[in-house]
């Protein structure tokens, strides 16, 4: 007879070997690889929108900074106002130079054009091509004609030697300091002494401005905020593709009347 213990150790044997005869029958799978998605693999990403930045950080803020502390600067001393008042100013002025009187002043407001003109000449690329920096200079010049003009108008401000009161601000002033900014926007990459070349011209001029007894030292601070802040507007407000030629595409020719009836065609094209 067996015993318990034959029992239990048979019973064990026969499991242990059903178990092995399953595992081998049972084919071993190979990892499948899933099929490459061709439908959908020259569909673009979808667009992340951009993250919106505070209005504080915008271009405009910060191409405004330094035309605004000018601009207030001059308002803050207009009409002898100000902790150095303007006839403080046009007092020491005339200690240092009491009967020095130039007209280089009415030259020096080009000089810095004169620049940009020869240093672009010479080989040095610029920021932009030369039509769209044509393009921002002919904007920028209405802007600060028409701001500084409009000013003068309105503060009918009296200039040091009495010749008339169109003296608030320095028109003189905001020429120099605009054509100065061009230079420096357009060769700032290249060398910040271009700048610094174009800018101390447009100093001089201010200080010329105030030596030949022609404007108050709040004239031409004011004048040199508006001439920045007009050459920075020129930039903010040009959209055209800096550099490109458009390509003439989407040619149209059509039937059309002119004057008397007379028939003909129109030819007219879409710049991509």
């Amino acid at each position: 007879m067996f015993s318990l213990a034959s029992a239990r150790a048979a019973a064990a044997a026969l499991l242990l070997s059903c178990t092995l005869s399953a595992h081998a029958q049972i084919p071993q799978s190979t990892p499948s690889t899933a099929p490459a998605d061709t439908l959908h693999k020259f569909e673009p990403l979808a667009a992340v929108p951009p993250v919106a930045k505070p209005w504080y950080k915008g271009k405009l803020v910060k191409a405004s900074i330094v035309p605004a502390l000018l601009i207030g600067y001059g308002a803050y001393t207009f009409n002898g106002g100000g902790f150095y008042t303007n006839q403080q100013a046009n007092r020491d002025i005339h200690k240092l130079f009491p009967t020095y009187r130039t007209s280089l002043d009415n030259i020096l407001i080009f000089a810095p054009y004169a620049e940009l003109g020869l240093v672009a000449l010479s080989g040095v690329e610029s920021r932009d091509d030369r039509l769209n920096t044509l393009l921002v200079i002919g904007k920028s010049e209405l802007i600060m004609l028409a701001s500084v003009f409009a000013v003068k108008n309105l503060t009918r401000e009296t200039r040091p030697d009495g010749s008339d009161n169109l003296s608030f601000p320095s028109g003189h002033t905001a020429q120099a300091f605009l054509a100065a900014s061009i230079v420096h926007t357009e060769f700032r990459d290249k060398s910040q002494w271009y700048g610094i070349g174009a800018y101390t011209i447009a100093t001089s001029v201010a200080a010329l401005r105030m030596i030949n007894n022609k404007h108050w030292q709040s004239d031409v601070v004011a004048g040199a905020g508006f001439g920045i802040l007009s050459a920075h507007l020129g930039y903010l407000t040009h959209r055209n593709r800096w550099g490109r030629k458009p390509t003439l595409v989407g040619w149209n020719v059509a039937p059309a009347y002119f004057a008397g009836n007379t028939p003909g065609v129109s030819l007219s094209w879409r710049a991509h």
